[in-house]
């Protein structure tokens, strides 16, 4: 075992020890640990969380709508957390905020930071992610994007106090492109939906496919609706006739179209993105690696399954803690300045530990490619190699990421 193999069985075990705890002593409230306030803050009205993806028959019943806002991951991490203290030397805590805009959570960050709260937690899309960054940087803050999976806040709208806990557009369409290589289905059909997320994904698609040597040989437009006069467009016989492919990709952000696609294309075809197989960070099926104790946990305290904006809250909490336990600080600066060393390790309970990209603060990690109630395999998909990390053949590498802190 290597050395920093050994390190971090070590560190598991004296975690696994905390959490097995039960001595009336280890409950105890020591008043000489400092207690780290984290914020976490998410938009009272979040498109994302809407009824996108929800069956048209499910909407009808409210009661068929569950909560799956990011925050219960966080709940359930400050809960493990509880016992994580011994080894940090510090309690930990959440303060919520739900808010309007990116401004008000920029203000509402300052003052927390005034008050002693130096880590926030953010569930929100790419835009808003991105205005909070703009204007928190240099203000001594560190913010942990835990949902928004755009490609340029690792890019071009990078900000070195800007954590990616979430795995980005382009890591995701990455390993559906190396699943597909594997299973040599070349040629690739792209269905693409009319919304601007939609043009972002089957973009990143299309670049994918380029890296790895896949062929994308048409890209259709969809519309959701039963309209005779757009049939080319909303009508799956017409959308994926007359052109040979082995696999559809489908860009649908609002993912109610995409549920008519599996088994209906005009070509037997596997699908592949917002239906049939899809990239996730987190699945509920997934059985190895300590990820059903991890929902077991989760679904007893909010009786739902864990999805991903579940699974990005509770790992980034588990980053700061970590963090925290290795550094013996809660100062700001050494702990973020911990965390993007190439010594930092996290269990996500998805197989190796998990470390943060240098360049633009991406946390690598192993994706899932799911259906809906079964997870096939894990990417990086075996044989796709990379010089110094595997898990640096998803995303943006160093040599093409637009990021400069």
């Amino acid at each position: 075992m290597t050395k920093m193999g050994k390190s971090l069985s070590s560190c598991a075990g004296l975690l696994v020890a905390a959490l097995i705890s039960t001595s009336p002593l280890s409950a105890e409230i020591n008043e000489e640990l400092p207690t780290v306030k984290i914020g976490f803050l998410d938009l009272t009205e979040d498109i994302r969380y809407d009824d996108w993806g929800i069956h048209p028959v499910d909407i009808r019943s409210a009661t068929t709508i569950i909560n799956r806002r990011a925050y219960a991951g966080a709940q359930l991490a400050i809960k493990e957390l509880e016992q994580f203290t011994r080894i940090a030397k510090a309690y930990f805590s959440l303060e919520r905020h739900s808010l309007s805009t990116a401004k008000e959570m920029a203000k509402t960050i300052l003052r927390m930071r005034d008050s002693g709260s130096y880590f926030f937690l953010i569930d929100a899309p790419t835009s808003v992610v991105s205005e909070v960054a703009q204007l928190t940087r240099d203000e001594d803050v560190y913010l942990f994007n835990t949902t928004a999976i755009g490609d340029s806040l690792r890019n071009e709208a990078c900000q070195k106090h800007l954590f990616h806990m979430t795995a980005s557009r382009a890591m995701r369409t990455d390993a559906l492109s190396q699943y597909l290589v594997e299973r040599k289905w070349k040629k690739v059909l792209i269905l693409r939906g009319p919304l601007t997320e939609d043009e972002l994904m089957a973009a990143a698609f299309e670049k994918s496919a380029e890296q790895f040597g896949l062929k994308v040989v048409e890209i259709r437009d969809f519309l959701l609706g039963n309209d005779p006069r757009a049939r080319a467009q909303n009508d799956l016989d017409f959308l994926t006739g007359d052109k040979r492919y082995d696999a559809v990709f489908v860009a649908d952000s609002d993912g109610e179209f995409s549920l008519s696609v599996p088994y209906a294309t005009r070509e037997a075809a596997a699908v592949f993105g917002a239906a049939g197989v899809m990239p996730k960070v987190w699945h509920w099926s997934y059985l190895r690696h300590g990820a059903p104790q991890v929902h077991g946990r989760f679904e007893r305290m909010h009786t739902r399954r864990m999805g991903e904006p579940d699974w990005g809250a509770w790992v980034a909490l588990k980053t700061i803690a970590m963090a925290i336990a290795r550094t013996k600080t809660t100062e700001g600066p050494k702990v973020a300045e911990y965390i993007r060393n190439d010594k930092f390790r996290v269990d996500g309970s998805k197989g190796p530990g998990m470390s943060i990209r240098p360049w633009n603060n991406q946390l690598r990690q192993p994706l899932l490619l799911t259906t809906s109630d079964w997870t096939i395999t894990l990417a990086p998909i075996k044989g796709f190699k990379h010089r110094t990390n595997d898990l640096d053949t998803l995303g943006y590498g160093s040599q093409d990421s637009a990021c400069m802190f």
